[in-house]
């Protein structure tokens, strides 16, 4: 599986931009999977459901199976540390895994900047960055984009997995 990392500072526009991409990915063939990094506390179980209660009952893996969709609870203490490519282990097999987050990932990855929020740069001093993308130009060595424009960044994006193999 590849894994292309996309980094910056939340409000960058990561999650837009991955949601514009991850149909013209498919589009062009690829089984697409995403993994989104937060710093934030996530609970999806609903107190008093039979998969909550199964949980807090001391399950550290409950699934909650349907007839189209199915949703994997896993209790992981320090799973916020956990580095990306743990995570990417417990994917079922797919081409290409885009990860949103995971600034600090050893992966290739597109830097995501909004210019409006101050943030630091991640290039230079990562040198997993591969491209640029912002909401204004700005100067750099690296292959920039336009936030907005989706198809030219695809389409560099789709030549890098054609020519790297990670």
């Amino acid at each position: 599986m590849k894994v292309i990392g996309f980094a910056g500072y939340s409000g960058s526009g990561k999650t837009t931009l991955v949601e514009k991409l991850i149909p013209r990915f498919v589009a062009a063939g690829l089984d697409v999977a995403v993994i989104k990094h937060t710093h934030h506390d996530v609970d999806w179980d609903v107190p008093g459901k039979d998969s909550y209660r199964h949980r807090v009952a001391g399950a550290r893996q409950v699934m909650l199976a349907a007839g189209q969709r199915r949703l994997l609870v896993e209790t992981l203490p320090d799973s916020n540390e956990l580095p990306l490519a743990a995570h990417v282990a417990r994917l079922a097999p797919c081409d290409l895994v885009l990860a949103e987050g995971f600034k600090q990932a050893q992966v290739p990855k597109v830097e995501v900047i909004n210019h409006a929020l101050g943030s630091p740069r991640l290039y230079p001093d990562d040198p997993w960055v591969i491209a640029v993308t912002a909401d204004a130009p700005l100067d750099t060595p690296l292959p920039y984009f336009q936030r907005d424009d989706v198809d030219a960044l695809f389409r560099f994006l789709l030549d890098y997995l054609n020519h790297h193999d990670e």
